[in-house]
């Protein structure tokens, strides 16, 4: 089976700064996160986080503005019908049914664009819309232990990627492909 990260793989940008941008365009209440979503890019970019420091580290976000929005799956497919456009076209050249895109993009995210992109099989990170904590979060050693849990004695032929934030799943792949724009590379 053939296994995909999303942000930067398949996906042209990485999701959830997209989604931020979507709303620093249409929301002023999020003005007064942007300096430490900022500040998370930055250490997200450069591979400076732990598991439990990105956790901590999107809190305050998600639990002072993501509990705080009331039309979410309304802004989600507005977001879709704009940015549905930066899904990378050698994707569906080789789109299988049986493919698995686990990605670190949170699920009321992704849950739109992969039912638009006839996409079965996903898992993200996922967020408590009471509380805006994290159920799950799908990021760096997370990735397998999620995978794992969720498709019991799956065997990966091909994992697809974009960064080395993804070595755990490369770890446990039989062969891997470094994608940069539409470049794939076989890594292993």
């Amino acid at each position: 089976m053939n296994v995909y990260d999303f942000d930067n793989t398949i996906y042209d940008g990485e999701t959830l700064v997209d989604f931020i941008m979507y709303y620093v365009k249409t929301d002023p209440r999020i003005w007064k996160y942007v300096p430490k979503l900022l500040y998370i890019a930055f250490k997200d970019c450069f591979h400076l986080f732990t598991v439990d420091e990105a956790i901590k580290a999107y809190a305050g976000f998600l639990e002072g503005y993501y509990v705080n929005l009331d039309n979410i799956e309304q802004d989600v497919i507005k977001f879709w019908d704009k940015n549905e456009k930066k899904i990378k076209p050698w994707y569906a050249k080789v789109q299988r049914d049986d493919d698995i895109i686990v990605s670190g993009s949170t699920d009321f995210i992704l849950d739109e664009i992969m039912k638009r992109m006839g996409v079965k099989n996903y898992v993200g990170s996922s967020i408590d819309k009471e509380t805006g904590k994290f159920k799950r979060l799908c990021f760096l050693e997370n990735k397998v232990k999620i995978f794992n849990e969720l498709y019991p004695g799956a065997h990966i032929d091909n994992f697809y990627t974009d960064s080395m934030n993804d070595k755990a799943m490369m770890d446990i792949a039989d062969r891997v492909f470094f994608v940069k724009g539409d470049k794939i590379e076989q890594i292993k």
